[in-house]
């Protein structure tokens, strides 16, 4: 009788394990990112992120800003666990004489938001937040039947119903720049929120409704159909969230690859000299000259002015019929 195989994700897991427990890889150097394990193992995205998640769960890597994912001071030492520990749900050993604050639905929401704040939101499972709170997995499920189900109330935690004020009386225009700054000041703040929130399949909550509903409110009598004024709050939240995940993705970039966006474009300047200075795109070069690439805030603001250039131009036709 054959042994069934490991998933590829333990597989690969402990083949990273082995290499740190050989000292092959030591406290601070880099383990391979999501992306070069699919690569270099052949798997999946989400297969990769379980890699990732299982070898953080153990406690072998963490996650720095600018530096990637690194292996930990601790990450050859075996973990401490509890003597009275149920089989088969191990968990860190507390201090002893040090008793947890209790585990409440708003802690496990805050240390969710924390914990994608700073890795993203692949990186939050049920084991890694048990792992952060000092508590076994299956006590979570208490408070959180699902992953999203967590995700709602991780939305909930950061977007409230009253973080919005009053319309004010500058007009549409202003009352359009204003709601879209807020809400990419909001992906700024929490770039995994992006992935979280869709504007197709929307997440009942109170806080995102608010949004919408304020939205509505600045485009309220401008003599639109309301069918109009829905689409342009949904073209708005597009080009935000858009603009957001171009974000999320720079920012996970550098994560994983310890490169900054400034160094990558110096790293690939003796390239694009080569592409450029042939004067085949007499035009790109001179934009690239000028440092006209990579500042999103400003693409951001580029985009939102356009946008509202346009709907100027729809607004003013249908005002006129």
């Amino acid at each position: 009788m054959s042994t069934p195989q490991e998933p590829p994700f333990r597989q690969i897991a402990a083949e990273i394990r082995a290499g740190i427990a050989a000292g092959d890889l030591r406290p601070g150097d880099r383990v391979p990112s999501v992306r070069q394990i699919a690569q270099r193992w052949g798997v999946a995205a989400a297969t990769a992120n379980r890699v990732m998640a299982t070898l953080r769960d153990e406690g072998l890597v963490v996650t720095r800003v600018g530096a990637g994912t690194v292996v930990s001071e601790r990450g050859t030492a075996p973990r401490a666990v509890e003597v009275d520990a149920p089989q088969g749900s191990a968990r860190p050993a507390r201090r002893r004489g040090m008793l947890p604050p209790p585990l409440t639905a708003a802690r496990i929401r805050r240390t969710a938001v924390a914990v994608a704040d700073r890795e993203g939101l692949e990186s939050v499972t049920m084991r890694r937040l048990a792992a952060e709170l000092g508590v076994g997995p299956m006590s979570l499920y208490r408070h959180v039947a699902t992953k999203e189900e967590l995700v709602v109330q991780m939305v909930e935690e950061i977007v409230g119903p009253d973080d919005l004020p009053e319309p004010g009386t500058g007009g549409w225009r202003a009352g359009l720049e204003l709601i879209a700054r807020r809400q990419w000041e909001l992906y700024r703040r929490h770039l995994w929120a992006a992935r979280a929130i869709s504007f197709t399949r929307p997440l009942m909550v109170p806080g995102l409704a608010a949004y919408t509903e304020w939205t509505l409110r600045v485009l309220a009598g401008l003599g639109l159909s309301q069918r109009t004024c829905v689409q342009e709050a949904m073209a708005l939240h597009s080009l935000v969230n858009s603009a957001a995940l171009s974000v999320a993705d720079e920012v996970e970039a550098e994560q994983e690859s310890g490169v900054s966006l400034d160094r990558w474009l110096q790293a690939q300047r003796e390239r694009a000299a080569e592409l450029l200075d042939g004067g085949r795109f007499p035009l790109l070069h001179a934009a690239a000259q000028a440092g006209a690439f990579g500042d999103l805030d400003a693409q951001f603001e580029y985009a939102l002015a356009r946008h509202l250039d346009g709907f100027a131009v729809l607004l003013g036709r249908a005002q006129r019929a």
